[in-house]
Formats: structure tokens, sequence, C-alpha cells
């Protein structure tokens, strides 16, 4: 395939190494950086890119930057300062960050860009691993319209919808709703699935019957039966959700906004990680329903 244009991606974890891919897939010529030597060298041998020492050294050159870190001192970590992304990027450059982050910090790159002549979107996502792998992820975009228009088709690598919500910070802000959304639901499939097996239904069946009508969510068609298996080794981590309930409790407080399942159902995922469940994935909610 022909090539593109030259990218950058700064994360290679289980979301930003398959995001890179499909960029790679599609003829952009990539650079890349990670925290971890090993995966960046793992990901160049399979997709024949550049190995970066530095963020900024991934970003020379490059039209477009993508990052997928931890949290809002990870992306200042890889954005800023004499390695930052932001020290190595041409000028019209665009620095995309998909990392789930406050919405201050998205305002205040995207201010920082704006001075050295440089552009940003916050643009978390949604969809998990799997989304990732296969290029189906859901992307809300925060930022300026003429540049979400020319970084549209490089997020169409890996996004099956990708949407701009408005001024920077929007994407965050969106990506909030998401999870406050997700939380409720996860602790009520959790509710629902308990019941159902201390009622003594086959809690198979019941999902079969109940998905086909106004229950039905893509929670419970990817996790109501592996929460009935008492398994959560897929997807989110209950650590990562935690991280996102914060910031949206965080931003609650800002705005006024009243958040009394999120801050229940947080707490309940904090009861989760003192058991070790830290890295069960967001549907191990469950196990503190199943404890007599």
């Amino acid at each position: 395939m022909a090539e593109t244009g030259r990218a950058a991606f700064i994360g290679l974890g289980v979301m930003g190494y398959p995001m890179a891919g499909h960029l790679a897939a599609r003829g952009y010529e990539m650079a890349v950086y990670n925290r971890t030597t090993a995966t960046a060298e793992r990901w160049v041998a399979a997709h024949n890119g550049r190995l970066a020492k530095t963020p900024a050294e991934a970003a020379d050159g490059a039209d477009f930057v993508f990052a997928c870190v931890g949290n809002d001192d990870d992306v200042r970590a890889v954005v800023k300062g004499p390695d930052g992304a932001f020290a190595g990027m041409k000028k019209s450059a665009v620095l995309v960050d998909h990392t789930t982050t406050s919405a201050i910090l998205a305002r205040e790159l995207h201010g920082e860009a704006r001075e050295k002549g440089l552009a940003f979107l916050d643009a978390p996502v949604s969809g998990g691993q799997s989304g990732a792998e296969n290029g189906a992820l859901t992307v809300m975009v925060g930022g300026d319209a003429d540049v979400f228009a020319r970084t549209r088709a490089a997020m169409d690598c890996y996004g099956k919808a990708v949407t701009l919500m408005g001024p920077s910070g929007a994407g965050q802000l969106t990506k909030m709703v998401n999870q406050i959304c997700i939380a409720g639901l996860v602790q009520g499939l959790a509710e629902g699935m308990n019941f159902a097996q201390r009622a003594g239904l086959d809690g198979n069946l019941v999902l079969d019957v109940i998905s086909k009508g106004a229950a039905q969510s893509w929670q419970m068609e990817n996790r109501g039966r592996t929460m009935l298996k008492g398994e959560f080794a897929f997807g989110f981590a209950v650590d990562w959700m935690r991280k996102d309930l914060g910031i949206c409790l965080d931003e609650a407080d800002r705005n006024g906004a009243r958040l009394p399942v999120t801050a229940v159902v947080d707490q309940f995922y904090k009861h989760v990680q003192a058991r070790g469940g830290r890295r069960y994935d967001t549907s191990s909610l469950m196990l503190l329903l199943a404890t007599d």
C-alpha cells in the first residue's frame, strides 16, 4: 500500500500496540516509542517501523503523533520537556492523545500546542483491547474542527466511529460520560446475575432471554457469561477503571453534577482492589456479591 504520511505512536500497551499496527497496515511510515523498549522492538520486528529512544525522536518529522499511555502525569512526561513529543514535532503537526485524562490536561496541552505552532486533539477511546485489535474503536474527539478534518483519516484506521464532540476537552468529557454509564450498568448486571444464581435459575438461559429485550447491552453480551463462570481476566482492569472514575468524580465536583451511583460503584471497585483484584476486569464487581 502506498505511503499515506509519517506518524509516530507513543505507548504500546494493550491498546496502543494494535492501534499503531493498524496505522502501519494502512501505509503510514511509523516511528514508535515505548517505556519498555522490548515491546517497541517486538512491534518494529512485526511492522517494520522505526524504533525511537525518546518521544521527541519518535515525533521528529511526523505529520501525526499519537499517544496512549496511563494518566495525566504519564501524558505530561511523554509530551513535555526536552525529550517530549512537543520538542520533536514539526510546525503544524498534530498530537492526538488517546489516553483517558482530565479535561483540564486536554485544554492545557491544546493551549501549549497552539503557542508552539502545533495542533492537539484529545481523543479517548472506548471498545477495549478487542476493539483496538479489530480496528473497531469508538473515538471521542475534542479540538478544532479543521485539525479534526485533516486527522480523521488516520484515526479511521482503528476507529469504527470517530466523532468530533466539541472544543478541546470535549472528548475527555464524553469519555467520562461513557465511564459513568458503564459503572452503573456493570453493577446492575452483576446484581442481576447474582440474583439469578441465588434464585436457582439457569443464568445462561436468563441471558439468552433478557438480552433480546430492553436489558440488552454490550456488557451483557460480552461479560455476562464470564461473570457467571467467575472469570475476570478480560479487558479493562479495575485499577484503570478507578483512575477513570476518579477523573469523573473530580470533574463532577467542578461542574456540580451529582454522581451518587458512580461514587458507590467506585468504592465497590476499591473493595475488589483490596481483595487482590487490581488487574481483574471491571465485571469483577460480581465477586463482592458472591460472598455470603
